[in-house]
């Protein structure tokens, strides 16, 4: 009986799905838990702090970490918010780029949700790249830590960092086992939290007092104003809770979509906020010497920290280790976010070579030359370290601006559509929605601005912000082929609608 009633909940869902334009060709094998599983998975928030300590303890030491992580913490309430009521009220694998293809003015409909459908999937393969450096660094820096006469040289991550990226790739090549390692790896993720959050604070032979964790404000950065230097650095904070709109691309995988994804994008905030705060504030009550974590040779302070508090190389190699598989998982969820990006804005025809990666394998069950190729490029991306390690570092802040940018998008078709003039899905906070609504646009333009603005003072070659160049490369990219092929390939809403088929 219940298989009988799941299958009726499949086939209406089918049946929305059918109504929008599209065919149901992905099995509906993931459970609310699942999503949420893949969603927390993905923005990890306590693996966040882990991998970017270091930003965060020049900006502004505790001072930004705590109280940053409040601030990001309740703006990013707002931007699931906004992304749980899209999500409910058109439930669909492309996300951003669907909502703002249905809610833009007819005449600008395609070009907008081009424009959201490539910032996206561009912040998504950004994202990755950024995964995998930390976890490359955590991997030389482990090896420095047990033998300290190793420099450690760019070559060295870059190679961690190529071998994991190929690793975590091949998790995510067969569908069955998805929701299965999402749920596994959500599992590794709380308990390496727990474990951690007991035995550094249990381990650390003296604490720091409250005024330290909680008042204790450091500048290194070189700017003048403590203010500028607090708001460059809440880069840090921020990229914990970046790619928020991780499960909407899931909505043709799961059952009931119109309810589950905005459970598991509100309980990805929740649980993200009370793992990541509560951390923070338990590791810097353990610091010793926080200069020594800037300075650390292995370029990893939370490793210098576990070192510092445990007192045993192989006990921070162990903890270490927690962090890495729990990192593992934030790929992996990262693998899957950017496929379902790339394969459902592809069967819409607004990448190029379309054709090609629109196809779902019938064997493995997932969009493989999506993945493909999108780790591919993650892959190109990452030999940018060997280069400049500063021009690396701006993808990682451009990847939650572009974000942001691809769901202000459709936030703004909304608001020329009418937030009453559409049909509303389950979850739908009315004016608290359009408050939500204001702090998303008025945030993403803040960050804009103010992440643009370069980490250290005084700027030169080596430590600029090279962020607009790499917004200029993407709106270069965007454009050209948008003029040359794309606006006249690109799935419109009455093609779709009337099942017509145009030439790739």
């Amino acid at each position: 009986m219940a298989e009988v009633q799941v299958a009726k909940v499949v086939d209406a869902d089918a049946a929305k799905l059918a109504d929008m334009g599209y065919a149901q060709v992905m099995v509906r094998r993931f459970s609310v838990w699942s999503v949420l599983a893949v969603g927390f998975s993905l923005t990890n928030s306590w693996f966040g702090i882990s991998a970017g300590l270091v930003a965060g303890i020049d900006s502004g030491g505790p001072v930004l970490i705590v109280y940053g992580t409040i601030i990001v913490a309740l703006v990013s309430t707002c931007v699931g918010i906004s992304l749980a009521e899209l999500a409910s009220a058109l439930p669909n694998a492309g996300g951003q780029y669907y909502w703002a293809l249905e809610l833009a003015p007819k005449g600008h409909a395609d070009f907008a949700a081009y424009l959201t459908g490539w910032f996206a999937w561009v912040g998504s393969i950004f994202t990755s790249a950024s995964v995998a450096l930390a976890l490359g660094l955590a991997v030389v820096g482990c090896y420095q830590l047990t033998h300290p006469d190793m420099v450690i040289e760019r070559w060295m991550v870059v190679v961690a960092y190529e071998l994991i990226n190929l690793v975590v790739f091949a998790s995510n090549c067969y569908g069955k086992i998805l929701p299965t390692i999402a749920t596994a790896t959500f599992w590794t993720s709380l308990v390496s939290f727990a474990v951690i959050l007991i035995t550094v604070p249990a381990a650390t032979p003296s604490y720091q007092n409250a005024r330290f964790v909680f008042a204790s404000f450091s500048n290194n950065t070189g700017w003048s104003q403590p203010g500028i230097a607090f708001i460059v650095g809440l880069i840090n904070p921020n990229w914990t809770f970046a790619c928020l709109d991780c499960a909407t691309h899931l909505a043709e995988e799961v059952v009931r979509p119109e309810r589950m994804i905005p459970i598991a994008i509100l309980g990805t905030i929740a649980i993200g906020f009370v793992t990541s705060w509560t951390y923070s504030v338990a590791l810097f009550f353990s610091v010793q010497d926080l200069q020594g974590l800037v300075s650390t040779p292995t370029g990893v302070p939370v490793l210098e920290l576990f070192h510092q508090a445990l007192g045993s190389k192989a006990g921070a190699v162990a903890l270490e280790v927690l962090v890495l598989l729990t990192g593992l998982g934030c790929l992996a969820a990262s693998h899957t976010w950017q496929a379902r990006l790339c394969w459902s804005f592809a069967r819409d025809r607004g990448l190029p070579g379309s054709a090609f990666l629109a196809r779902i394998d019938p064997v493995l069950g997932v969009p493989f030359r999506a993945h493909l190729a999108s780790c591919v490029l993650v892959a190109i991306i990452g030999l940018l370290y060997l280069a400049s390690v500063t021009a690396f570092n701006s993808l990682a802040t451009a990847c939650i601006v572009l974000l942001y940018v691809s769901y202000t998008i459709p936030v703004i078709c909304l608001w020329i559509r009418g937030r009453n003039n559409i049909k509303h899905g389950p979850f739908w906070l009315g004016p608290f929605g359009l408050f939500a609504n204001i702090i998303l646009c008025a945030w993403t333009l803040f960050t804009l601005i103010m992440y643009s603005f370069p980490v250290t003072q005084p700027v030169t070659a080596g430590n600029m912000n090279y962020i607009s160049p790499v917004y200029v490369g993407v709106i270069m990219v965007v454009f050209g082929y948008w003029f040359s092929r794309g606006r006249k390939t690109f799935r419109t809403n009455l093609e779709r609608y009337h099942g017509l088929r145009m030439a790739d």
